[in-house]
């Protein structure tokens, strides 16, 4: 059968891109991956994938290798600085048989996932990456879709009949349609995510906890199975990276429990963040679109940023593969848009601020008094319904696209 389209351009070779890129060509739609960089990113960046993104990584056919190189963790808790006792918590462990389908949290630090993803793409589906392509430029016309690329050899013109931009936070896709216009904030404060060994499970901790504090906050998240956490914690602003790395060691001692010195831990790596709540205003422009965070940027704490971009995928793909399929027609990218604008904004965007605002928390001693968030974790702890039915609710991130089919799915 004759089809609307023959082939995707997508700018980005990150966790993001590749999954797009394995759902589009397990749907049989050919795919060329574009990359700035000479190789995969390796910096510590997310680990832990929500509930919200499990179905797509499901049907691209990865997450039992997921769990299988990573873990399924569950636990979660938010803690006092002083002592490190719990004010409440979550157990992600009733999502494990949700009507014959395992949908707890996966993890698998970012570049062991984007090496199993790139993997997948590149042998089982014969893939398509050009690496050293950097986005710099695009256009259109009503048959076709392009994008201009500084390579080693010089710039050229990449063609397609969509053009996906999945290539993060600079995205060259994005700006090459709205310039500087991303809407939104930057935060004040900056973070630190670095990777380390340290026994936690010393002090009660399991699998991820927050702790409170309005200058000490941290998050520790246990990211492999022989016991990496991942410790993500506030810096003073306007600090230069090497007074960063200087300060990290008075730092772990004045956060962590134990208050450990160097000799205690085996520090693996770390990076400096800054953390944005911004939006584009439009993931379509014609044949061109965006998606994670090309589109949109959330802070770190949670995860949402990672699971929406994911989600984000999941309902382009379905897009897409109704267009190919002749199943939509090309007004569905217009709801892809406006949908996914609109879960940032309504769900992923004040979600992920309020986890913030609650770690950074001026007075944590109050925190559960004060907070609705808290006192329904509260009164969930001994309830494995009410926990679920929480959990659940993260679902309102996602959305349906195939319910717009001509012929519904």
């Amino acid at each position: 059968m004759s089809r609307p389209f023959e082939k995707v351009v997508i700018a980005g070779a990150g966790p993001s891109g590749l999954l797009l890129a394995i759902l589009l060509s397990k749907h049989g739609i050919p795919v060329e991956i574009l990359e700035a960089s000479h190789e995969l990113d390796k910096q510590p960046r997310a680990a832990i994938y929500g509930s919200p993104a499990i179905p797509d990584l499901k049907r691209a056919g990865v997450i039992d290798e997921i769990r299988r190189r990573g873990m399924s963790p569950t636990s979660m808790a938010w803690r006092r600085h002083d002592d490190h006792s719990v004010i409440t918590g979550m157990d992600g462990a009733v999502l494990e048989d949700m009507n014959g389908e395992d949908l707890r949290m996966a993890c698998l630090v970012l570049d062991e996932l984007v090496e199993l993803l790139c993997d997948e793409f590149l042998t089982k589906y014969n893939g398509k990456i050009s690496w050293r392509h950097r986005v710099v430029g695009s256009g259109q016309d009503e048959k076709q879709a392009w994008v201009e690329v500084e390579t080693p050899e010089g710039k050229k013109k990449v063609y397609g009949d969509y053009i996906i931009g999945c290539d993060g936070a600079t995205s060259g896709v994005r700006k090459s349609l709205f310039g500087d216009n991303f809407p939104g904030f930057t935060w004040e404060r900056q973070i630190v995510a670095s990777n380390v060994y340290y026994d936690f499970t010393k002090f009660g901790y399991k699998d991820s906890s927050f702790i409170i504090h309005p200058d000490n906050f941290f998050m520790a998240a246990r990211i492999t199975k022989d016991g990496m956490y991942r410790v993500t914690y506030g810096e003073s602003p306007g600090l230069t990276w090497e007074q960063m790395q200087e300060r990290q060691p008075w730092k772990y001692e004045l956060m962590l429990p134990g208050k450990p010195r160097p000799g205690d831990y085996k520090l693996v790596s770390m990076s400096p963040y800054k953390m944005h709540q911004r939006c584009a205003p439009s993931f379509r422009v014609g044949r061109i679109l965006l998606a994670a965070d090309a589109a949109h940027l959330c802070n770190p704490w949670g995860g949402m940023g990672i699971t929406g971009g994911f989600v984000d995928v999941g309902g382009l793909y379905d897009c897409l593969a109704g267009i190919y399929d002749g199943k939509a027609d090309e007004s569905i990218l217009d709801l892809y848009s406006e949908k996914r604008i609109e879960k940032y904004k309504t769900v992923i965007d004040p979600i992920s601020q309020d986890n913030f605002r609650r770690v950074c928390d001026s007075d944590p001693d109050t925190l559960l008094a004060r907070d609705p968030v808290i006192q329904v974790c509260k009164d969930a702890e001994n309830d494995p319904q009410k926990q679920k039915e929480l959990y659940l609710n993260l679902f309102a991130m996602c959305y349906d696209f195939k319910q717009h089919y001509k012929t519904p799915a």
